[in-house]
C-alpha cells in the first residue's frame, strides 16, 4: 500500500547545515485494522481465561496420597488405640509393645491373592486372632508394605487394611523401591514401633509354624548380636543372562560369603538397633537382597546361626518354615501351595516338639524351656 512521506529535519553536529530525509509513516487505515485485530484477540483470550478459572473452581479436588518421611505406621495399634479412645491429639498411640519377636512379611500392592491365602491358612485373619497368637507365642505378625501414588491401588489397599488391620506401613514407594532398600526400611520402622528381642523378615510366599518359631527364639544365646537363617555359600553369578546375576561380582570375588536365604531370616535387637541408625544410602547394595543383607551382617561382627528347619522343602516334624528350596525362592505357586500344605496334618497339626525318642541329649532342657515359655506367655496374656 502506498505511504505518505514527510520531511523531517536532521541537523549536523555544528547545527548549521540543514538536511532533509524522507521517513515512511504508516497509513491511518492500516493502523486502525491492526489495533482492531489485537483488541479482538485480547477479548477472546480473556473469555478463555475466565472459562478455565470457572472450570478449576467447579471441578472437585483430586485427592493425591501423600508419602511423608517417618510415615511408618502399625495399623493394628492404630486401630486398637482408636477403638479404646487412647492417644493424644497429635495422633500418638500407646507405647511400643514388648515382644519376643516381630515377624514382618514383606508383600507387594499387587499381592492381595497371597495375603488372602495366608489369612486362610497360618496367618490370623482378624485383629482378635492376631492378638491371641501374640499372647500365646510372644510374636507379633504384620504384612509389611509401602505406599503407592496409584489412586486405585491405594484405595484397594486401604479397604483391605480397614478389614484386617494387619499391615505395617513403611516409608517407601512400592513402585520404585529395590528389595534391599525395602528390607532396610522395614527393620528401621520395626525397631521404632516395636520393642522386641528379635526381628524377623519373611516373604509372603512361605508356610510358617509360629509356635515352632517361638520355640526357636526361646533358646538362650550368649552373643548379643545374632543372625539366624538357612546359611549358604556358592559361586558368584557374573553372567548377565543368568538368574541371580550380580553386577558387582568383582567386589565379592569368585564365591559368596556366608549369608541366609532370603525368604526368612532373623536378627536380634542389637543388630536391628544398629541398622536403624544407618543413614539411607550409606550401606553397600548388591543386586540380590539376601546377598546385600549378608554383607551388612558380615560387617557388623554378628554371630551366624544356621538352622535348616527354616528352609524345609516339605513339612517335617521340626519344620519352622516350608518353601520350595532350591527350586524357587519361596513357594513356586504360593496361592495354591499354601492351602495344600495347610491341609496336611504334618504341616498344620503336628506337635510343636518331636517325639521324645527323637530328641537329642538336650531334649529335657528344651521341654523345660518351652514350659517356662508357655508360663511367661500366660502371664503376659
Amino acid at each position: 500500500m502506498p505511504t505518505a512521506a514527510a520531511s523531517i529535519p536532521i541537523y549536523s553536529k555544528d547545527d548549521k547545515a540543514k538536511k532533509t530525509r524522507l521517513v515512511a509513516r504508516p497509513n491511518a487505515a492500516g493502523g486502525a485494522s491492526l489495533a482492531t485485530a489485537m483488541a479482538v484477540a485480547c477479548f477472546f483470550f480473556g473469555i478463555g481465561s475466565l472459562a478455565l478459572a470457572a472450570f478449576a473452581l467447579l471441578r472437585p479436588p483430586r485427592i493425591v496420597p501423600i508419602v511423608r518421611c517417618g510415615g511408618a505406621e502399625d495399623a493394628l495399634r492404630t486401630f486398637r488405640s482408636k477403638s479404646l479412645g487412647i492417644g493424644d491429639k497429635d495422633g500418638e498411640i500407646v507405647p511400643r509393645p514388648k515382644l519376643v519377636g516381630l515377624v514382618g512379611l514383606l508383600t507387594a500392592v499387587s499381592s492381595a491373592g497371597r495375603r488372602a491365602a495366608l489369612r486362610s491358612t497360618w496367618f490370623p485373619p482378624h485383629p482378635d486372632s492376631l492378638q491371641r497368637l501374640e499372647q500365646s507365642t510372644g510374636l507379633a505378625f504384620r504384612f509389611v508394605i509401602g505406599r503407592t501414588k496409584d489412586l486405585r491401588k491405594m484405595e484397594e489397599l486401604k479397604q483391605e487394611e480397614e478389614k484386617h488391620h494387619d499391615f505395617l506401613f513403611i516409608d517407601v514407594d512400592e513402585k520404585n523401591v529395590r528389595p534391599p532398600y525395602k528390607t532396610h526400611a522395614f527393620f528401621k520402622a520395626a525397631f521404632k514401633l516395636f520393642e522386641a528381642e528379635y526381628y524377623i523378615k519373611a516373604d509372603d510366599n512361605i508356610y510358617l509354624r509360629p509356635d515352632r518359631l517361638a520355640t526357636l527364639l526361646a533358646k538362650e544365646r550368649p552373643h548379643p548380636r545374632t543372625y539366624i537363617g538357612c546359611m549358604k555359600k556358592g559361586p558368584v553369578v557374573t553372567d548377565p543372562k543368568m538368574k541371580w546375576y550380580e553386577s558387582s561380582g568383582h567386589l565379592i570375588g569368585n564365591e559368596y560369603f556366608m549369608h541366609a536365604y532370603g525368604p526368612i531370616y532373623i536378627i536380634s535387637a542389637d543388630v536391628a538397633s544398629a541398622l536403624s541408625e544407618a543413614r539411607n544410602g550409606s550401606l553397600r547394595i548388591f543386586n540380590n537382597e539376601d546377598v546385600t543383607f549378608g554383607s551388612w551382617m558380615l560387617a557388623m561382627d554378628v554371630n551366624f546361626e544356621d538352622n535348616r528347619a527354616m528352609c524345609d522343602a516339605r513339612c517335617m516334624p521340626t519344620s519352622i518354615a516350608v518353601w520350595d528350596m532350591p527350586k524357587c525362592s519361596g513357594l513356586c505357586d504360593p496361592v495354591a501351595s499354601l492351602k495344600e500344605l495347610h491341609a496336611k496334618v504334618m504341616c498344620s497339626k503336628s506337635p510343636t516338639l518331636p517325639p521324645d525318642d527323637s530328641l537329642d541329649n538336650h531334649g529335657q532342657d528344651n521341654r523345660e524351656r518351652n514350659r517356662e515359655r508357655r508360663e511367661i506367655c500366660r502371664e503376659r496374656g
